[in-house]
């Protein structure tokens, strides 16, 4: 803690220099409460962070606007109300009383009559596992000769699960996410196969194998879409971290496992590297390293302008948002899915305006009093570093203003990351590098075919049949 000098004694040289380094002192601790209390405002309404983090306090609003949807299904949704089935599996007529409760007498049964519209329930047969043994037969021709017939292809061991076992040990571990002990719990509960963790393992180990080419096809298919939505996050591989790359398109999407984020992994997946069109990404920096055309997600830029405006009070921040927002009005209204240079041509004076204005509000820090080191650029605020990018890369930003394929966000990828997400928030980390890369193949495939309305299950079965569905084409 400072002690107050006697001023008595201090001369008037010495007073300003006490002025000048109790001023330093306090610029520092100003800036620090600043990014700390900015900090503090940060949630998952005005930042990345995810909703997770908020705890247990009241819950952000919504961006979205109030009161052009009422709750509950839209009109012309077709609604999921349960049905009747026209040809029930059973039938089931119940007895009358043989006499009137009434009088006694007994009735004519030749008479009664049974109700067309019965009530019906919906149930699951019992479950319970089927074993098959096969038995091949032997005889002997009268010249000699043994004949023997020959097991099906695909029993080749004394004992082995089926492939509609392995087809669920790879749907619950890698689709629904179960940690391998619940998922053995589970078939155990559900269908009475006592299975091993071991067993579980070499379904996904066989898995991966059949359906690698598989994937493979379907990164080269994301390769000649028009547009693809990039994103990356970090995954718990053992102790270490590494990081989950997604590309993705409205009918696929690969994941990839790599130890880096940046451009050393994107460069070594090889999609990005290879491709021609609109990478679709959130600005991560080493995106722009690759030679495509650049859409970047307004979702992004719509949070951190509320947390600038939020923190600081600034006006060009809100204005920017509406901005924004009322740009994506004008593009869904437009046939075309984009605005003509006419009718763009006011929106881009209006963005070059507030960004303008921004930066008179958030000059560059041309000194840093909390640097302790001299190495590295001077640190600048949030506010600064969001114009630098709305002003370098402002094509980017209306990409979607003048690209009729390029969206307002990144949606796409953004729902496809959040599954993988799920799995290490309820399975915890890989526990091999060899794990992660098995689920991030099956995985893609898997996604890829729920984008295309396939069947998960049947799929999956005939992985291990040897029939494999093809995963058909990516798409934009």
């Amino acid at each position: 803690m400072l002690k107050l000098p006697d001023l008595s004694t201090l001369s008037s040289e010495q007073k300003d220099e006490l002025i000048l380094l109790l001023f330093a002192q306090y610029q520092q601790v100003w800036q620090r409460m600043n990014e700390l209390e900015a900090r503090l405002l940060k949630n998952s309404r005005n930042s990345s962070k995810p909703p997770s983090s908020d705890g247990f306090k009241r819950k952000p609003k919504s961006m979205r606007e109030s009161g052009k949807t009422t709750p509950g299904g839209q009109k012309g949704h077709p609604g999921s109300t349960l049905k009747r089935v026209a040809c029930p599996d059973e039938i089931k007529v119940h007895d009358l009383p043989t006499r009137c409760d009434a009088c006694g007498s007994a009735l004519d049964m030749g008479q009664a009559t049974v109700q067309a519209d019965g009530r019906q329930v919906i149930d699951l047969p019992p479950v319970r596992m089927k074993v098959t043994e096969h038995r091949v037969q032997s005889v002997r021709c009268n010249c000699g000769k043994l004949h023997a017939s020959d097991y099906p292809e695909g029993v080749t061991k004394a004992v082995q699960y089926g492939p509609l076992i392995k087809a669920a040990l790879v749907y619950l571990t890698q689709y629904q996410h179960l940690p391998m002990k619940r998922c053995t719990q589970a078939m155990q509960d559900l269908f009475g196969v006592v299975i091993s963790a071991g067993s579980v393992h070499a379904a996904i180990a066989q898995a991966h194998e059949v359906i690698k080419p598989i994937v493979a096809g379907i990164a080269d298919t994301i390769r000649q879409a028009p547009v693809v939505h990039f994103d990356e996050t970090g995954i718990r591989v053992g102790k270490k971290l590494h990081w989950m790359h997604s590309a993705s398109t409205d009918n696929a999407v690969v994941y990839n496992i790599h130890a880096k984020r940046g451009w050393e992994a994107m460069q070594a997946i090889g999609i990005l590297a290879q491709f021609k069109g609109v990478a679709v990404h959130d600005g991560w920096p080493s995106y722009s390293r690759f030679d495509v055309v650049h859409g970047l997600c307004n979702a992004h830029h719509l949070r951190d302008l509320l947390f600038v405006f939020e923190s600081t009070g600034q006006q060009w921040a809100r204005s920017m948002m509406t901005l924004l927002c009322e740009i994506k009005a004008a593009v869904d209204a437009c046939s075309t899915g984009m605005l003509s240079p006419d009718k763009a041509a006011p929106y881009w004076d209006r963005y070059r305006s507030l960004v303008a204005q921004g930066q008179r509000e958030n000059p560059a820090r041309l000194t840093d009093p909390t640097r302790n080191h001299k190495n590295g650029g001077i640190k600048q605020s949030l506010a600064h570093n969001l114009l630098k990018r709305l002003d370098r890369d402002a094509e980017d930003v209306l990409r979607f203003m003048t690209h009729p394929l390029v969206p307002f966000e990144n949606n796409t990828a953004e729902r496809d990351i959040r599954m993988p997400k799920l799995k290490q928030k309820v399975s915890g980390c890989f526990r091999s590098f060899q794990g992660a890369n098995a689920f991030c193949c099956i995985r893609s495939y898997l996604a890829t075919l729920n984008k295309q309305s396939r069947n998960i299950m049947t799929a999956l079965t005939t992985v291990f049949t040897g029939n494999v569905p093809a995963a058909g084409c990516a798409g934009s």
